[in-house]
């Protein structure tokens, strides 16, 4: 496999809308490769021969040896806008930089690369590829389709991780002793279909982080082209393969597991290789991801304030010493579900303030002063059903549940505390965790 970093022209084409921690003050680089391979294609109807690509990867990783725990994260970057996007490295970023992680994204999939209309529905046209955006950085670029896309994925895992001595290797200088593949929303789907359907041949990866799939998994691709993501949302459900020699964190909040999602339909217990994770008061996206542009949504509601990033940096943490043959992480119980009359939709059972009970547990609900809620009742958009709602309480449950804005304080602590200690965030964490209470809105 041969990598050419990238330079010139228009700088790095990845969508993002909350900046991430100074990579210089923590010693690490950031750079962009094309990588040109080749590998063989997997669709419906079977394998199909191999061909040429030219895809690109951004690796951001320690500039000092010394720095490097030793793992590298591999992102399979999103497409859902139509565009690449990274939104895992989003949440993780302040776990990967202080935790001297290596990190790589990938265009594994079609549209990262030749553009696309996306399937969030933001009413925007055909995104327009890499190449057509700024010919002079990226016109060397081509995916023939995502047929073969989790070969990409995986030979880029492989090459990565191997030893990393030639000068032209992204992660030159640095010994990679373990990799984790972590996606997030469609990327999910496909790494749920990856380690059912390739995983254990490949052998490449050491454990995977997925985030928010749906009840079934992203379908194979064809050639020369984008794969339908519609069948994700309409097939049957699809669980995790129970022979699996390594570990998988399956990591959902509110909207996966109702609306069009119905990840309750593939639910499935925990094993030795297993956890999975079903955060309340969260929402497929949240504010974290779209920072200081919520307004541009265009949602009627506040968009939601849940506590995913510090649930998710945990298990971040966990995977990566699962992978190495620490202990398994602590388990969590499902959201609460009322399935009443069994013809209907199951709905979450919720408290006076209208949080679901059940599930990985935060302060924001444990001590919470607001509605967090990742199911909007009736959305305006697609857009805004990801990214759920947030609603105020009113002021006399919150008098009579906390009494004075030092009890909310303490019971908020309290319930920090209780989440570190449990193991669903961390000690790292915990100046922000407590950055994020509301004592304003206690009357």
């Amino acid at each position: 496999m041969i990598f050419r970093r990238l330079s010139g022209g228009k700088g790095c084409s990845l969508m993002s809308a909350t900046p991430g921690p100074d990579l210089h003050a923590y010693g690490y680089r950031e750079d962009e490769y094309a990588v040109h391979g080749n590998v063989r294609g997997h669709t419906a109807g079977g394998e199909v021969d191999a061909v040429d690509f030219v895809t690109r990867i951004l690796v951001r990783r320690p500039t000092d040896a010394d720095r490097f725990n030793g793992t590298l994260v591999v992102e399979w970057l999103n497409v859902s806008s139509g565009n690449d996007a990274a939104p895992e490295y989003t949440y993780l970023a302040d776990e990967l930089v202080r935790a001297g992680y290596a990190y790589a994204g990938v265009s594994a999939q079609f549209t990262g690369i030749e553009g696309g209309s996306g399937s969030v529905g933001l009413g925007n046209p055909a995104a327009a590829g890499l190449a057509g955006k700024d010919p002079e950085r990226y016109g060397m670029l081509r995916h023939p389709g995502d047929a073969y896309c989790h070969n990409i994925f995986a030979s880029i895992g492989e090459s990565l991780r191997s030893a990393a001595q030639d000068a032209d290797h992204p992660l030159t200088g640095l010994r990679v002793q373990r990799a984790l593949a972590v996606g997030e929303s469609q990327s999910a789907m496909a790494l749920t279909t990856y380690t059912n359907e390739f995983a254990r041949a490949h052998g490449i990866y050491d454990g995977y982080l997925i985030h928010s799939r749906s009840a079934s998994a992203l379908p194979l691709g064809e050639v020369g082209a984008g794969v339908d993501i519609n069948g994700a949302f309409t097939g049957d459900p699809v669980t995790i393969r129970d022979d699996l020699d390594t570990p998988v964190l399956i990591v959902q909040t509110e909207t996966d597991v109702l609306t069009n999602f119905r990840y309750h339909l593939a639910r499935q217990p925990d094993t030795n290789r297993l956890r999975v994770w079903e955060i309340a008061g969260t929402s497929h996206a949240d504010l974290h991801q779209i920072g200081p542009y919520e307004d541009m949504l265009g949602c009627p509601t506040p968009v939601n304030r849940g506590q995913q990033r510090f649930v998710l940096r945990a298990g971040l943490r966990h995977l990566n010493s699962w992978a190495a043959g620490a202990t398994v992480p602590p388990a969590a119980p499902p959201l609460h579900l009322d399935h009443g009359d069994r013809t209907a939709e199951p709905v979450f059972v919720r408290d006076a303030f209208g949080n679901v009970l059940g599930g990985v547990r935060t302060p924001c609900v444990d001590a919470a002063t607001q509605k967090l809620s990742g199911v909007v009742e009736q959305p305006v958009s697609r857009i805004c059903l990801l990214f759920g709602s947030t609603e105020t309480v009113a002021p006399d449950l919150l008098a009579a549940r906390y009494g004075t804005r030092e009890g909310y304080d303490k019971h908020y602590r309290d319930a920090a505390d209780a989440a570190i200690a449990a193991g669903f965030m961390l000690a790292d964490d915990r100046d922000a965790i407590l950055a994020d209470a509301n004592p304003d809105l206690i009357p």
